[in-house]
């Protein structure tokens, strides 16, 4: 019971639509309505602009963490990074904006955060250095999620191992639109970096 109260808790969290909420009482936009159509901080970035797509992203990745340290708040005996999982899954597929929702990168990488910090820091640095050399969002995200995996082998903590790929699995499988776009090329690059 206690793991389908907290899993059910971080479900709801991920199911919070930052990008919609910040569209709507910030800027009067349904964010669902413009650009990708999508929920999350690349495309809050693209229409609404900096300060919105930082909003977004932050609340995002906060959703994870929350989610993360519910049990270790509540003093639950239950593992957070499975608890984590479903934040994720809330954000994918949100309740509270008809089950479309982001592509589960920030909210993944929240989740990451709340367990294990040194292994968030290495998924923000690898994105940043693959988004430099690439221009391309979408695929910094696929490929920083693979970092993060050949990281947690390399320390050794394998049930993080397992939920980053896990993790990783559902970054590819979001983006199975922006892949057709990189290898056709015509996936937007940003221009900021």
């Amino acid at each position: 019971m206690e793991y389908i109260l907290y899993c059910l808790l971080a479900y709801l969290l991920g199911s919070i639509p930052s990008g919609l909420i910040v569209g709507k009482m910030g800027y009067g936009v349904d964010i669902r309505e413009h650009g990708s159509g999508n929920l999350g901080g690349t495309n809050t970035f693209r229409v609404l602009g900096i300060k919105a797509g930082l909003i977004v992203t932050t609340a995002d990745i906060l959703k994870g963490t929350l989610a993360a340290a519910l049990p270790f708040f509540l003093g639950a005996d239950v593992i957070t990074l499975v608890v984590g999982i479903f934040a994720v899954i809330g954000h994918m597929y949100p309740v509270f904006a008809g089950f479309k929702g982001g592509k589960a990168v920030a909210t993944s990488g929240g989740v990451v955060l709340g367990v294990n910090p040194i292994i968030f820091l290495v998924l923000l640095l690898s994105f940043f250095i693959l988004l430099y050399l690439s221009k391309y969002v979408s695929l910094s995200s696929m490929i920083s999620g693979i970092v993060g995996v050949i990281a947690t082998l390399i320390v050794e903590d394998y049930g993080l191992t397992l939920v980053i790929s896990v993790f990783t699995i559902f970054v590819i499988y979001r983006h199975r639109a922006n892949i057709k776009r990189i290898m056709n090329k015509t996936e937007p690059k940003i221009t900021w970096m």
